[in-house]
């Protein structure tokens, strides 16, 4: 959850800040070719940005003839991509299936001009007495679809847009795209660009990244984007600062620490020597808590030994490498006189080896902590050397005597494009609300927090493809399985941090959720699972 948008302050985000989209009133142009139709919107040369994703000007390809595809992560119309082609195999989106096919018998109607009539009828509602699509549908337009369809489509189209439903308009877009009717997508797209607002309702202003997230897709540029973003971060203080914000806000953070934290103090309660390998420090926050709580141990605290795995991010935010985190961790420990070391292996998860984890043969009882990390491992549906499998062997082969993970409860992984949308809205939405109890709308800093900590995770999920997809949740039930392949048995969590985690949640809405099943805690946002928190020997 930790990422960072490009900021604008709020009135700026309003006038700037919204994709700009051309409306169908523009001109429309149409080049029949011999592999194909190609169709261009060509409209206002202004530049827009949500997350600074694409330009103005674009033209898509229905089949296999060449376009351009402009797109300026900084906001360039100077800055090009490669050409980008957009190309179906499915029989549906077959030159072959023309409007000037024959029509089954199970039709409205079987007199074409009665129907061009109807369609008249309807373009003229929705494009304007000027527009001349229909008569140039037989002889210049290739389509996926029968005229009957297409006028049944663009029917439901127009009843979704005047029911004013943001949510349905999402869908229905995300439909479109899947669908390769980018017609309709690129109507629903101005429609929806009216709508969504990075200051608004819960809705609107997830509705404006996901509304992102589409375009991008449509000019194959979400991975440019994700990159792009990258290198516009904000300040380090400033990425600390809303990262920070967003810890403190809601509970995912804490209840996810708080929970893993209670399973190895629970496992390690009568060790001396106690080796924990964090697969992803971040700022070192959850093993405050925890060194704290050891120092209070009635026997004397143990001897604690840290190896800390960094991250890009982690290390961007908090300027420097781990050896930031080692000071801090030090200094607490001496505070409260638990014996301590820390070892730092500045090595992504992908490529961590037996060798980067300092173990040592015996006399060290060793806790492994994946908290909001595994996710990001590619698996098997991604590369043939599934790191994700691949760590969680390396882990069950040192005899860990606890493994805690703790992992957004969602669905991304290997969901097709518009299921996948479906999941990332209903989750989203379900944390943009819970947001929005806590921090107030005028909050001069809550833009910054949900940009750079959120924002573009969901555009990832949306637009990305392959490796270029970093965000990959499971479900719990699926964590279970990889976990079980792997060779590794529950560890039901204790009572005690179950009592002490409802008492952290009295300090947040009353809307939170936390349930107990199969030796696993789930915190959610009324009826929605976001975050699932459990423990393997």
């Amino acid at each position: 959850m930790s990422n960072r948008l490009y900021y604008r302050a709020p009135e700026e985000a309003e006038a700037h800040c919204l994709p700009q989209f051309q409306s169908f009133d523009q001109q429309l142009c149409y080049n029949n070719g011999s592999q194909g139709t190609n169709f261009s919107f060509q409209g206002s040369n202004e530049p827009y940005c949500t997350l600074e994703s694409s330009s103005a000007t674009g033209s898509y390809t229905v089949y296999n003839s060449p376009s351009t595809v402009s797109f300026s992560p900084y906001g360039s119309p100077n800055s090009q991509q490669e050409s980008q082609s957009y190309r179906s195999s499915d029989p549906r989106h077959s030159p072959d299936n023309a409007y000037g096919s024959p029509m089954s018998t199970s039709c409205v109607t079987e007199d074409v001009s009665e129907l061009k009539h109807k369609l008249r009828e309807l373009e003229t509602v929705m494009l304007g007495p000027d527009s001349d699509i229909i008569n140039s549908y037989n002889s210049t337009f290739t389509t996926t679809k029968s005229s009957l369809e297409m006028m049944d489509s663009w029917r439901g189209t127009m009843e979704v847009i005047s029911g004013g439903d943001l949510k349905q308009l999402l869908v229905a877009c995300a439909k479109s795209v899947w669908d390769n009717d980018l017609l309709t997508a690129q109507w629903l797209m101005n429609e929806l660009r009216q709508m969504v607002s990075v200051s608004g309702e819960p809705i609107q202003r997830l509705g404006a990244y996901m509304l992102e997230g589409l375009v991008a897709r449509l000019a194959s540029s979400g991975s440019s984007i994700y990159k792009a973003l990258r290198c516009k971060e904000p300040a380090s203080s400033d990425l600390l600062s809303y990262m920070h914000i967003l810890y403190e806000v809601c509970p995912y953070f804490k209840f996810g620490y708080m929970s893993a934290n209670g399973a190895i103090a629970e496992a390690m309660k009568d060790e001396n020597r106690v080796h924990i390998i964090d697969f992803q420090i971040g700022q070192g926050s959850q093993w405050i808590t925890l060194i704290q709580a050891f120092s209070a141990r009635p026997r004397g605290p143990p001897h604690i030994r840290i190896t800390g795995i960094d991250d890009p991010t982690s290390a961007y935010a908090r300027g420097g490498g781990l050896n930031i985190v080692g000071q801090k961790l030090s200094r607490l420990a001496e505070s409260v006189k638990v014996p301590f070391e820390f070892h730092s292996a500045a090595v992504s998860g992908c490529d961590v080896r037996l060798e980067n984890l300092g173990v040592r043969p015996g006399g060290e009882a060793l806790a492994v902590n994946f908290a909001f990390m595994l996710h990001h491992m590619p698996d098997e549906s991604v590369s043939t050397q599934n790191h994700r499998d691949r760590l969680l062997r390396m882990v069950k082969s040192l005899s860990p005597k606890v493994v805690t993970l703790v992992e957004q409860e969602s669905n991304t992984n290997t969901a097709a494009f518009f299921p996948r949308f479906l999941e990332t809205l209903n989750y989203y939405t379900a944390m943009f609300e819970s947001i929005d109890v806590t921090l107030p709308r005028n909050h001069k800093k809550r833009i910054s927090v949900e940009q750079h900590c959120l924002a573009r995770d969901v555009v990832n999920i949306i637009a990305c493809e392959g490796v270029e997809r970093v965000e990959r949740h499971e479900l719990l039930g699926k964590w279970r399985s990889r976990f079980a392949m792997a060779g590794f048995s529950p560890y039901p969590l204790s009572s005690p941090v179950n009592a002490t985690i409802k008492r952290l949640l009295e300090n947040y809405s009353d809307k939170y959720r936390l349930e107990e099943r199969e030796g696993a805690l789930y915190l959610g946002w009324m009826d929605r699972a976001l975050v699932a928190s459990c423990a393997w020997k």
